[in-house]
């Protein structure tokens, strides 16, 4: 007797794991958490937030740079000693992927993937990959001064962690200048 058509005791069992199968695809990874990234970065003692506007020219470099409009018109940032941490998200393929990312002396000191949500591509997670990042400023044209590596299979996840790479030194460049 074959096991998926011969027992009815079997189909129910079988139908439900098809049925939890997408939820299974798409559930979120936290490899860390937010506030437990800006404990870390700031010696267990995280600055309040600061916001930052996203409007006028800023607003329209942002989504030339995003290659979509701002989801907010302000982002929180959190500054102390020269040194700005962002928690910046965008999609990826399909769904959100949260990235802190820390400034200082317009370089990024660190960035990290906190909370990945795609079905497919987290490997970009991995300190092999992010550690790319370390050291990277942003040319006069607003990209980034260093090529990043891609990894087959997670090129949408790879686009997502450049853009927002080149927001948050764009964001922290905004706010020196401000100064």
């Amino acid at each position: 007797m074959h096991p998926f058509t011969g027992s009815r005791q079997i189909q129910p069992i079988i139908l439900l794991l098809f049925c939890l199968l997408p939820f299974r695809l798409y559930a979120d990874v936290t490899y860390q958490a937010p506030r437990d990234f800006l404990w870390a970065v700031f010696g267990g003692k995280p600055p309040p937030a600061r916001m930052i506007w996203i409007t006028g020219k800023r607003r329209t470099q942002v989504e030339k740079m995003l290659g979509h409009r701002p989801r907010t018109l302000r982002l929180r940032y959190w500054a102390r000693q020269g040194k700005r941490a962002w928690i910046l998200e965008d999609i990826g393929k399909e769904r959100l992927i949260t990235t802190g990312i820390v400034v200082a002396g317009q370089r990024i000191e660190q960035m990290k993937v906190l909370i990945y949500r795609e079905s497919r591509g987290s490997e970009v997670h991995y300190p092999f990959f992010m550690e790319q990042f370390r050291g990277a400023g942003l040319t006069s044209s607003e990209q980034l001064d260093r090529p990043i590596d891609g990894i087959s299979g997670a090129t949408l996840s790879v686009r997502t962690l450049k853009r927002l790479a080149r927001l948050a030194l764009y964001l922290s460049r905004q706010l020196e200048e401000k100064h």
